[in-house]
């Protein structure tokens, strides 16, 4: 059984991450990862305002994981992403730098799709990059 915290690895376009009762609103994510340009990148996705939420787990400002511990990705206040090394946070829903090194710049968004109760990866998850 997949839990909060965990990393399911790698992802195939389609396929499914997690449950979707895994993810607590502003609780821990679930890392996971996906190729990308030939490459296995690093991603996440964790729930905010009632929707699974998933990025890159890649700062914006040097391109290293964000959660202290795995799967802890919000600020105390549950209100923020947050980069432990960089102290960086970021706006949930669209990933955008709201203070730190990193003013204007956003966490790489990737695409989701939710079926029978699974949250997947998208066809095409990162259509814009």
């Amino acid at each position: 059984m997949i839990k909060a915290g965990d990393d399911v690895g790698l992802v195939a376009p389609g396929a499914s991450i997690c449950p979707a009762e895994t993810l607590a609103e502003h609780g821990l994510g679930v890392r996971f990862s996906l190729e990308l340009a030939g490459e296995v990148a690093p991603a996440f996705v964790v729930q905010f305002q009632g929707r699974p939420r998933a990025f890159l787990n890649r700062c914006a400002h040097i391109p290293i994981e964000l959660d202290y511990r795995p799967g802890d990705f919000f600020d105390l206040s549950g209100n923020y992403l947050v980069c432990a090394t960089h102290g960086a946070y970021y706006a949930p829903d669209s990933g955008l730098c709201l203070g730190g090194p990193c003013p204007g710049r956003s966490l790489s968004a990737v695409q989701l799709t939710e079926r029978d109760g699974l949250v997947c990866l998208a066809d095409d998850p990162m259509p814009f990059d």
